[in-house]
């Protein structure tokens, strides 16, 4: 027997577990997964079918983990529907999900609550054998396996750092725990190198916005390619290949640089690097 539940902690907040509707992503959907992989789960998770939130005004989503565990995303509070029309499709929705809009199910109104926030992505629940029954009332027992401590990381710094897409991603969308990584990353232009370690092919970038090196990789885990022609190329012909991407730096620039000489800097690594004739750069 479980010494504490899932439904303890909503009771614990003061929310009745009978008001809570639990939810279920599971990353092995492959829509889901397309959505989950560009930051779009709280607009996959506002569209169910009608009916679906009858008797409930809350609902906490869970991400599926290794087997029947869970990890905790977020607790909305749900609002009136509106008829899933093609017109009401959400901004940069994937094409999988975005032709389910067809005005025969819902779109619901949710709105993000705080009661929970400092058990995001922290803590997992055991959702049981019947990890196809998706969505379940908040009254079902779920044994709380683990609660993971909000541990910062201490950056690596620029030598040494080599960084896979996925790991460049967790660092981005997880900045209080990297906080040290965003401000080193941030404060700084450079001239980097990604790799495709599937082909080897190499590709020499640079960056010297505002946002520094940090917000220039951003573009990548936002695009999955940076808007570079190459290589979104390459993305349009094997979608899930920017896993492959490999990110590290070839030279660490001061910000009192101007854009041409941090351009300047670029086209010498790209010569050395044979990028252009070799690689993904395409001048």
């Amino acid at each position: 027997m479980a010494i504490l539940c899932f439904s303890d902690v909503l009771e614990k907040v003061g929310l009745d577990p009978a008001d809570v509707k639990l939810i279920r992503h599971a990353l092995t959907d492959r829509k889901f997964k397309e959505c989950y992989d560009i930051g779009k789960v709280f607009e996959y998770t506002c569209h169910q079918r009608t009916g679906f939130s009858k008797g409930y005004l809350y609902w906490a989503v869970f991400i599926s983990g290794v087997g029947t565990l869970a990890k905790f995303y977020a607790l909305y509070q749900v609002g009136p529907s509106v008829p899933d029309t093609a017109d009401m499709v959400p901004q940069g929705l994937p094409d999988s999900e975005a032709k389910e809009y067809r005005g025969e199910n819902a779109l619901f109104q949710l709105t993000p609550v705080g009661f929970l926030k400092e058990y995001e992505n922290k803590l997992t629940i055991d959702w049981g054998k019947s990890t196809r029954m998706w969505h379940q009332k908040g009254t079902s027992e779920k044994p709380i396996i683990s609660i993971q401590p909000s541990e910062k990381k201490v950056f690596s710094g620029f030598e040494d750092l080599v960084l896979s897409f996925d790991e460049l991603k967790e660092i981005l969308d997880n900045p209080t725990v990297y906080e040290a990584w965003h401000t080193a990353l941030s404060s700084v232009y450079a001239v980097y190198l990604i790799v495709d370690c599937e082909t080897g092919k190499q590709y020499v970038g640079s960056a010297y916005g505002s946002g520094g090196l940090l917000g220039r990789w951003a573009c990548y885990v936002d695009t999955r390619h940076g808007n570079n022609k190459l290589m979104k190329e390459m993305i349009c012909n094997y979608p899930e290949r920017y896993h492959s991407f490999q990110f590290s730096i070839l030279q660490i620039l001061p910000k009192t640089l101007t854009p041409d000489e941090v351009i300047s800097i670029e086209a010498t690594y790209k010569k050395k690097l044979l990028s252009i004739k070799f690689g993904m750069n395409n001048n």
